[in-house]
């Protein structure tokens, strides 16, 4: 259970894709973990990061870049192992202590996986918040909608790049910040 109700993390993963199936004895990997943390107190997006991931059991397809616009020659540059990354989420932002959300339950199952499969300790609490499905509630949806059609839906233009993790969390806390 959380412990620290001040804040809230929101988190979006980039994670290394392909068009079509994976190419032989390769999986889908996280590349990037973007964080937006949310002060309650304050209900405004406080600050944001993006932590660049290397892989080790995929790379980057070209497909990959496009999307996202992470390249190789970036990952190889400025990227850190999931194990420092998940190191960095736990010591500077208290990530087992406090509640985390993410557009979906993609970004959970996909550190659920990557953790597993690397012999890491989850970095995160057990309070998970999908933002995605909150806000299909709040607005009274028929459907769930994909990030950037929730921005549109709220006539709200996206911020930054879209398939940029940090972009992305800090798109998905303003979202959120309509919720609270």
């Amino acid at each position: 259970m959380a412990k620290k109700l001040d804040k809230i993390l929101v988190i979006d993963v980039e994670s290394t894709c392909w068009q079509g199936t994976p190419p032989e004895g390769q999986v889908s990997e996280i590349i990037e973990i973007g964080i937006c943390v949310f002060d309650l107190k304050e209900r405004q997006r406080e600050s944001r990061e993006g932590i660049l991931v290397k892989p080790t059991q995929s790379e980057v397809s070209p497909f990959c870049t496009e999307l996202t616009t992470i390249t190789p020659e970036l990952i190889d540059a400025e990227g850190v192992d999931l194990k420092e990354a998940c190191r960095i989420l736990r010591k500077k932002y208290e990530s087992q202590q406090r509640v985390w959300g993410s557009w979906g339950d993609y970004d959970r199952r996909q550190f659920e996986r990557n953790c597993k499969n690397r012999g890491i300790g989850y970095p995160f609490g057990t309070n998970h918040l999908n933002v995605k499905t909150l806000f299909a509630i709040k607005n009274r949806l028929e459907r769930e909608l994909g990030m950037d059609g929730a921005m549109e839906l709220m006539q709200w233009e996206l911020e930054g790049t879209h398939h940029r993790g940090v972009d992305d969390a800090w798109n998905i806390a303003r979202l959120m910040s309509s919720l609270i």
